[in-house]
C-alpha cells in the first residue's frame, strides 16, 4: 500500500520560486574531480538538505554558492549558480554577495571579540552606528539563535569563553545579523551536545519561515527532521533529489539512495 505522504497536496513551499539555481556544476581541486554534472534548484523558504557518505561533493558544493572558492587554492569551478537571478561569477562585490549569504561551519569560528562584537559586526560594516538600533539588532539575532536568556546578562564577555554548543549558536546569530537571504549550514553539530543540537534545530524550524536553508549533515535522521527536500550525493555527483519525507519512506529513485538510507555504506 503506498504511504498517503506520497501524494500530499502540494504545499505554497511546494511550488515556490527558486531562490539558488545551480547548472553544470563542476568542481575540482586541480587534477582531482570534486563534483561533476550538478543541476539543481534550491526554493524560497525551504530546508534543502544535502546528505552523502564522505568526499561526496557535500561541502564543495556550498563552497560554490558564495565564492568561498576564492580562498580556497586551486579551487576550479565550472558551470553556472544563479543566486537571486544573478550569475553568482559576475557579481563584482564580493562583500554584497555574502551579506546575502550566511555560513555556519562544522566548527563554531568565534571571533576573539565580546559576545555583543560578535553579532554586532556585520550591522557596523553595513554603516550602522546607532546604538539603540545595534542594540536592538544583538537582541534580536540572539533570541532568534536561542541564546540571549543564557547572554543577556554578560554580553560584553568573551564570546570564545562560551561553550561549545553557545558558540555555535552565537555563530548562527552573528550569520543572521547579515540578514540573509540564504543559510549555509555545514555539519552544524558535528561539535554539539544532543540537547543543544534539538534546540537548534527548532530554531531552524522557525528561521524557514524568513528565509532558505541549505543543511548538509552526514547525520540522515536530521534531514529526515528538518528538510523539505533532500539530495543525495555520491562520488562527485548528485544522484537524486526527493522530497524528504517520500525518500525515507521507501520512496528514493536510486537503489544506492535506499543503501545509504539503511546503513549498507556510508
Amino acid at each position: 500500500m503506498v504511504s498517503p505522504s506520497l501524494h500530499a497536496t502540494p504545499t505554497a513551499r511546494d511550488t515556490a520560486p527558486a531562490l539558488v539555481t545551480v547548472r553544470g556544476l563542476g568542481i575540482r581541486y586541480g587534477a582531482k574531480v570534486a563534483l561533476q554534472g550538478v543541476d539543481l534548484d534550491i526554493r524560497r523558504n525551504e530546508i534543502f538538505g544535502i546528505i552523502g557518505p564522505a568526499n561526496a561533493g557535500k561541502t564543495s558544493f556550498l563552497r560554490a554558492l558564495n565564492r568561498m572558492d576564492e580562498f580556497v587554492p586551486h579551487m576550479q569551478i565550472d558551470g553556472t549558480v544563479t543566486f537571486a537571478g544573478r550569475d553568482v561569477r559576475t557579481i563584482r562585490n564580493l562583500y554584497a554577495l555574502r551579506s546575502h549569504i550566511g555560513v555556519v561551519f562544522p566548527l563554531p569560528v568565534g571571533l576573539p571579540l565580546s559576545i555583543y562584537d560578535n553579532v554586532a559586526l556585520s550591522p557596523r560594516l553595513r554603516g550602522e552606528r546607532s546604538k539603540a538600533v545595534l542594540d536592538e539588532i544583538v537582541e534580536r539575532c540572539l533570541r532568534r539563535a536561542a541564546l540571549w536568556d543564557e547572554v543577556k546578562d554578560r554580553l560584553q564577555g568573551l564570546g570564545s569563553l562560551l561553550s561549545g554548543g553557545q558558540q555555535q549558536r552565537l555563530t548562527i546569530a552573528r550569520a543572521l545579523s547579515q540578514e540573509p537571504e540564504l543559510l549555509l549550514l555545514d555539519e552544524f553539530s558535528i561539535a554539539v551536545d544532543p540537547v543543544t543540537t534539538m534546540r537548534i534545530e527548532e530554531v531552524l524550524k522557525e528561521l524557514r519561515r524568513e528565509l532558505t536553508i541549505v543543511l548538509v549533515t552526514n547525520l540522515v535522521q536530521q534531514a529526515r527532521r528538518l528538510a523539505d527536500r533532500t539530495a543525495f550525493f555520491l562520488g562527485g555527483r548528485c544522484v537524486e533529489i526527493t522530497p524528504t519525507e517520500r525518500m525515507f519512506s521507501g520512496g528514493a529513485t536510486d537503489p544506492r539512495t535506499a543503501d545509504y538510507l539503511e546503513g549498507r555504506f556510508g
